[in-house]
C-alpha cells in the first residue's frame, strides 16, 4: 500500500498539491483547483508521488497534456495512463540559435566550408533543487564525425545570455585521403547540429540534463543562414524502459478556457444591449434573459452575466427584474425559487462572488475546529461502530449544530450590502405575489441563504475556500449531518427525512430556533440598513508561507532570506516565525503604497514581488507564479484606496548603494517606472468587464442556431395563437415583437464581433513566423518550418 499525493504543474512549476491519501493503491482525491494562468506554458502536468515512512517523496508517474491538446479534454472526465518520470524527460524552456555557412579560402587556395554556430540565449530553463547554473554543449553530428564544444557556465539564472560563437569545418580539403576518412567530402544535408543544456550546479553528482535540440543542416537552404528559437526536447532513449501499464492511471476533469479580448470599444454595442436588460419591458425580451434561454445550461449564462452586471453596479436591478418575472409565473408558494432557473443561478453566482469573505469570517473558525478535532458524530445506528456510543455522538453533533446555528443567525450585520439588497427585492416580490402566505417572505430568502449558501459551504468547505483540501471520510460525514440539520432549521419546515434524523431534530423543536431564523432573515433582507465598512472585526483574506528578505532595519543588520508565515486581513499585513505565533512585523494597510513585481535579476530568484512602504520596500518570494499573482492582486486591491499610493516605482532592488533599474544612488529617489494600472477597490468584485462580454459573445456564437429558432418562434407567435410548435415551446416569449427586436440587435452585434475576430486571426496568421521567440520550433512545427523553407525557396527560384 502507498501514501500518495498529486501535484498540478505548469511545465515543471508546482502550483497546487492535494492532500496525502494514506494506505491505498486506488486513492480518491476529489479536489478542485482553479487558477488564472499568469504566464505562457507548454504542458499542464500532473505528478503522482509516494511518501515513505521517512517522509521522503518518490515519483510514481506523470500525465503531461500539451497546451494545444487541452481543448480535446475540456469538461470531460478522462482516464490518463501514467507515464514514467526520468531526469532526461523532464525538460522545459527554449534556446535561440543562429547558424551561418560560409566559404573560407586558405593560404594554399583550398576552399573550406565553415559552419558558424552562435548560441545566443535560453529562456525558462528548469530550476533543479533551487539552483540553475547552465551551460550549453554544442556538437556537429555526421556519418563520420562528432565534434563537441561548450559554452561558459552562467551562474544562478534560468534565462542565461551566452552569445558565444563556435566554428565547425564541414567540407574536408581534397588533400585528405579516403584511407583516413570514410568519405572524401561530406554532404552538408546529412549533418546535424546538436545543442544540449546542462545544469552544472551539482558538483557532487555531476551535470544534470536540462534539455536539447537537434537541428539538421538542411534548414540552411540556399541562403546558408538560419536564425530561430527552438523548444528544448527530452533526450532520446534517456529514461529506463518501464511498462506504463504497471504505473496505473489518473482520472482528471480539465476545464481550460482561453479568451482573446479586444479593446473595450469593440464591445460597446453588445455590452450596452446587455446592461439595458433590467429596463426592458417585459424582461423576458431582454438580451440577458435571451442568453439564459438559448444556453444549454443556465449556469453557462449566469456566470458571465453576474460578473458583468456586478462590474458595472447593475446586478441588483437585473436580478430584481428577472426574479419578479419568475415569481409572477410561480403558482405554488412552496415551489418558489426551487428550480434551476436563470434567477436562482444568478443569485447563486452573486453569493459566491460577493459573499466569500462573509463565509470566511462566519464559518471558517468552527469548520477548522471540526476538521481538527475529529470527533465522532455518527447517529445512524446502522453505521455506528462497535466502539462508539450513540448518545455521546448525538451530544457531539448537537453542540456543533448549536454553535454553527448561532454564528450564522448572529452574523446578519456582516452580510454584504449587495446580498441584502437582492434579498429585500426577493422578499417584496414574494410577499406581494402570495399575500395570504405569511411565511413566503421568509422562505423566498431562506431558499438561498441557507439552502444554497451556508449548507453547501458546510458540506464541501474546500469548494468555498474554507479548507485547503477535501475532508477525510469521518469529518465529511459529520459535516453532512450538520449541513442537513442547518438546512432543515433554515427552511422553517418540518423534515421528512430518515427516522434517526427526525429524532435528532427534536432537540431543536423549540420556538427560539424559529424566532432566531426569522430575525436573521428580517435583518439581511432590510435594504441599505447595514454598511459593511462599519464592521471593525478583522477579516482574514489570505495566509501562507513565503520567503522574505530581512529588511535590515539597523545600518549593519543582516539582509538574508528567511521563510515566514504571512497573514493578510482587511486591517494589516503581518508575518510570523510560524503559524500561530505572534507577529514579527505588522504593516497597516494604509501604509502600503504599492505592490509590484520585482525583476528576477535583482536577486536571481523567480516569483518575487515588493510591498512598498513609506520608509522601505519588503521583498518577498512566493512559492510559484500562481501564488505570486494571487498575493499581488489581493494586496493591491485591499490597499487601492490609500491616499498616498505611489504613481511610480523601482522594478529592481536597491543593492550596493544604487537602484539596479535606473542606477540612481539615493535610496529615496522617486520610481522610474509607472505603477501597474489600478484595480477595483472592492476586493470581492475584481472583474474584467470586456472579458465577460467576450465570453457572452462566444456563447451567442455557439448557440446561434437557437437564436435563429427563437426568431422563428417569435414570428410564429405573432401570427398564430394555437398550440406551439414543439421546437419553440421551450422558449419563454411574453412579447414576440419586443423579443424579435432584441434578437435582431443581438445577431447584428455578434456578427460584427465575429468579423473582427476573423480579421484578427487572418492578420495574426500572416504575421506568425515559426522560429520566432513567440513561436519557437518544436517537434511538430519543425516539419512545417522545413516545408515553408522549401516552398519559399522554390518560389524564389
Amino acid at each position: 500500500m502507498r501514501d500518495c499525493y498529486c501535484t498540478v504543474n505548469l511545465d515543471q512549476e508546482e502550483v497546487f498539491r492535494t492532500k496525502i491519501v494514506e494506505k491505498s493503491l486506488c486513492p480518491f482525491y476529489g479536489e478542485d483547483f482553479y487558477c488564472e494562468i499568469p504566464r505562457s506554458f507548454r504542458h499542464l502536468s500532473f505528478y503522482i508521488f509516494d511518501r515513505d515512512v521517512f517522509r521522503r517523496d518518490s515519483s510514481i508517474g506523470k500525465v503531461a497534456v500539451k497546451k494545444e491538446d487541452l481543448q480535446k479534454y475540456h469538461g470531460k472526465d478522462t482516464w490518463f495512463q501514467l507515464q514514467p518520470v526520468s531526469a532526461d524527460s523532464e525538460v522545459q524552456g527554449k534556446v535561440h540559435l543562429e547558424l551561418r555557412l560560409s566559404e573560407v579560402i586558405t593560404d594554399s587556395g583550398v576552399i573550406h566550408n565553415k559552419l558558424a554556430t552562435r548560441v545566443l540565449e535560453c529562456q525558462g530553463l528548469p530550476i533543479v533543487n533551487g539552483q540553475c547554473d547552465p551551460y550549453a554543449a554544442v556538437s556537429l553530428l555526421g556519418p563520420s564525425r562528432s565534434d563537441a564544444k561548450k559554452t561558459k557556465m552562467k551562474k544562478k539564472t534560468n534565462n542565461p545570455q551566452f552569445d558565444e560563437v563556435f566554428y565547425f569545418e564541414v567540407t574536408r580539403p581534397l588533400s585528405y585521403t579516403r584511407r583516413q576518412f570514410d568519405v572524401e567530402e561530406e554532404d552538408v544535408d546529412k549533418l546535424a547540429l546538436r545543442v544540449d543544456l546542462w545544469n552544472g550546479s551539482n558538483l557532487k553528482f555531476g551535470a544534470e540534463f536540462l534539455g536539447g535540440v537537434r537541428v539538421p543542416l538542411r534548414v540552411l537552404g540556399q541562403a546558408g543562414v538560419h536564425d530561430a528559437w527552438y523548444f528544448l526536447q527530452p533526450r532520446e532513449n534517456g529514461g529506463k524502459s518501464v511498462k506504463v501499464e504497471e504505473l496505473g492511471s489518473l482520472r482528471l476533469n480539465i476545464i481550460y478556457t482561453e479568451d482573446h479580448v479586444f479593446p473595450s470599444e469593440h464591445y460597446n454595442p453588445l455590452r450596452d444591449l446587455l446592461l439595458h436588460s433590467a429596463n426592458v419591458e417585459p424582461v423576458s425580451a431582454s438580451a440577458a434573459h435571451i442568453l439564459g434561454e438559448v444556453c444549454r445550461e443556465k449556469q453557462e449564462a449566469a456566470i458571465p452575466l453576474v460578473r458583468l452586471f456586478l462590474h458595472y453596479g447593475k446586478i441588483v436591478p437585473f436580478i430584481s427584474a428577472i426574479a419578479h418575472a419568475e415569481v409572477n409565473r410561480t403558482q405554488d408558494p412552496n415551489t418558489i425559487f426551487r428550480g434551476n432557473s436563470l434567477t436562482s443561478k444568478c443569485i447563486d453566482e452573486t453569493m459566491k462572488l460577493a459573499g466569500m469573505h462573509y463565509l470566511q469570517v462566519t464559518l471558517k473558525p468552527i469548520i477548522d475546529e471540526i476538521c481538527t478535532e475529529h470527533k465522532s458524530c455518527e447517529i445512524d445506528p446502522v453505521k455506528l461502530k462497535e466502539s462508539e456510543n450513540l448518545e455521546t455522538n448525538r451530544e457531539n453533533l448537537r453542540q456543533y449544530v448549536d454553535r454553527i446555528f448561532n454564528v450564522i443567525t448572529t452574523s446578519g450585520v456582516r452580510c454584504p450590502t449587495v446580498m441584502c439588497d437582492i434579498f429585500f427585492s426577493l422578499r417584496e416580490s414574494a410577499a406581494t405575489r402570495f399575500q395570504v402566505d405569511q411565511d413566503v417572505r421568509y422562505t423566498a430568502v431562506s431558499s438561498f441563504i441557507f439552502l444554497r449558501f451556508f449548507a453547501p459551504a458546510i458540506l464541501s468547505p474546500n469548494l468555498f475556500h474554507l479548507r485547503p483540501h477535501h475532508p477525510d471520510p469521518t469529518t465529511s460525514r459529520t459535516l453532512t449531518l450538520i449541513s442537513k440539520t442547518i438546512q432543515t432549521l433554515g427552511s422553517l419546515a418540518k423534515s421528512k427525512s430518515e427516522s434517526y434524523m427526525a429524532a435528532f431534530y427534536d432537540y431543536f423543536n423549540e420556538q427560539k430556533y424559529a424566532d432566531a431564523v426569522k430575525n436573521f432573515l428580517d435583518l439581511i433582507s432590510t435594504s441599505g440598513k447595514w454598511d459593511q465598512k462599519s464592521i471593525e472585526t478583522p477579516i482574514m483574506l489570505k495566509e501562507g508561507f513565503m520567503i522574505k528578505r530581512a529588511q535590515g532595519r539597523n545600518r549593519f543588520g543582516m539582509k538574508n532570506f528567511k521563510k515566514r508565515w504571512f497573514r493578510l486581513t482587511n486591517h494589516e499585513f503581518t508575518y510570523h516565525k510560524t503559524k500561530g505565533e505572534g507577529a514579527l512585523c505588522s504593516i497597516p494597510i494604509e501604509n502600503i503604497l504599492a505592490v509590484e513585481r520585482l525583476e528576477e535579476e535583482s536577486f536571481k530568484m523567480k516569483n518575487m514581488f515588493q510591498v512598498i512602504q513609506p520608509e522601505r520596500a519588503l521583498y518577498i518570494q512566493a512559492n510559484n507564479c500562481v501564488e505570486a499573482r494571487d498575493w499581488i492582486d489581493i494586496l493591491t486591491k485591499v490597499s487601492q484606496c490609500n491616499r498616498k499610493r505611489l504613481s511610480t516605482y523601482h522594478p529592481s532592488a536597491y543593492l550596493n548603494g544604487h537602484w539596479l533599474c535606473c542606477k540612481l544612488s539615493a535610496d529615496t529617489a522617486s520610481g522610474c517606472t509607472p505603477c501597474t494600472a489600478g484595480l477595483p477597490a472592492n476586493i470581492q468584485l475584481d472583474v474584467d468587464g470586456d472579458r465577460e462580454t467576450e465570453r457572452i459573445y462566444s456563447l451567442f456564437t455557439t448557440y446561434m442556431t437557437k437564436l435563429t429558432n427563437m426568431q422563428e418562434a417569435c414570428g410564429s407567435k405573432s401570427v398564430y395563437d394555437g398550440p406551439e410548435h414543439e421546437e419553440y415551446s421551450s422558449f419563454v416569449i411574453d412579447d414576440p415583437q419586443e423579443t424579435f427586436k432584441t434578437l435582431k440587435q443581438i445577431v447584428s452585434a455578434v456578427q460584427t464581433l465575429e468579423q473582427q475576430h476573423t480579421q484578427y486571426k487572418r492578420d495574426k496568421f500572416k504575421k506568425t513566423k515559426i522560429g520566432s521567440q513567440e513561436h519557437p520550433i518544436g517537434d511538430k512545427s519543425f516539419q512545417c518550418y522545413i516545408r515553408q523553407k522549401s516552398e519559399s525557396s522554390t518560389y524564389s527560384i
